[in-house]
């Protein structure tokens, strides 16, 4: 019996290394009426229903909806990151709720067919291995990240604070009424460094309080392309107390 349930567990570790890690960056807001059903979506891939793939979603609220609804969680820098992949594809616009998959598929957010199969492209695509680390430590999180071997022509490599989870009472706009929840909302996106082949950083970032999880991820991302060559998540649980997430807005 315990040879079994050492087999068992050495199986299940080698499924785990052997998932590859895709990105999965959700543009969303708590003023569209459509962003919901893709919000459920994507705490619906946070539950990890393909196989061979580690999926790492990230939702980031864009501003361009805060009219008679302020969404808390929004920030032009989202928006911003949105119109640059709208260049990628050559769209002559940007909308809501669009999911974008390892920066190289963009679909309407709520549609699941539509990610089956973006995942699904994604995996035939080798990633580089990222190695992050990252710890709270009192009102501090200190963070590593480093890469070997990249072959790139340029690439950016970024860090993404996400909340696990968080809640919204909407009482205006569009959702009034509504009572909203997210997965892994971005609190802070940072480009932290260009990278052409090695790459390694360590960071100290000062936190404010009172998020409910915390996700850090790193990724790297071609700047001609738009394609994400590498990602890697780390997650950390909260109390209360904890700090988690930038004071500093996102860049």
């Amino acid at each position: 019996m315990k040879l079994q349930t050492l087999l068992l567990a050495a199986t299940i570790a080698a499924t785990a290394q052997t998932r590859s890690p895709i990105l999965l960056e959700l543009f969303t807001s708590e003023g569209c009426s459509s962003c919901p059903p893709a919000d459920r979506l994507l705490e619906s891939l946070d539950q990890q229903p393909v196989s061979g793939a580690d999926l790492i979603v990230l939702g980031e609220h864009v501003d361009y909806w805060d009219g008679s609804w302020k969404d808390r969680f929004s920030s032009p820098a989202f928006t911003k990151r949105q119109w640059a992949y709208a260049k990628y594809f050559g769209l002559s616009g940007v909308y809501t709720p669009q999911l974008v998959v390892d920066g190289q598929s963009e679909f309407v957010g709520s549609h699941g067919g539509d990610a089956k199969s973006a995942i699904q492209k994604a995996l035939m695509s080798q990633k580089h291995p990222v190695t992050l680390k990252a710890r709270s430590d009192g009102n501090t999180l200190k963070a590593s990240v480093h890469v070997d071997g990249l072959s790139s022509k340029g690439a950016t490599v970024f860090l993404a604070l996400a909340e696990s989870q968080a809640q919204s009472n909407v009482t205006r706009g569009e959702n009034a009424g509504r009572h909203l929840k997210h997965i892994a909302v971005v609190r802070s996106l940072q480009a932290i460094g260009d990278i052409t082949n090695n790459f390694e950083k360590e960071l100290e970032l000062t936190l404010p309080k009172n998020l409910n999880g915390l996700r850090v991820v790193a990724f790297i991302q071609d700047k001609a392309t738009g394609r994400v060559l590498g990602v890697a998540q780390e997650k950390l649980s909260c109390s209360i107390h904890c700090s988690c997430s930038l004071t500093s807005p996102p860049i």
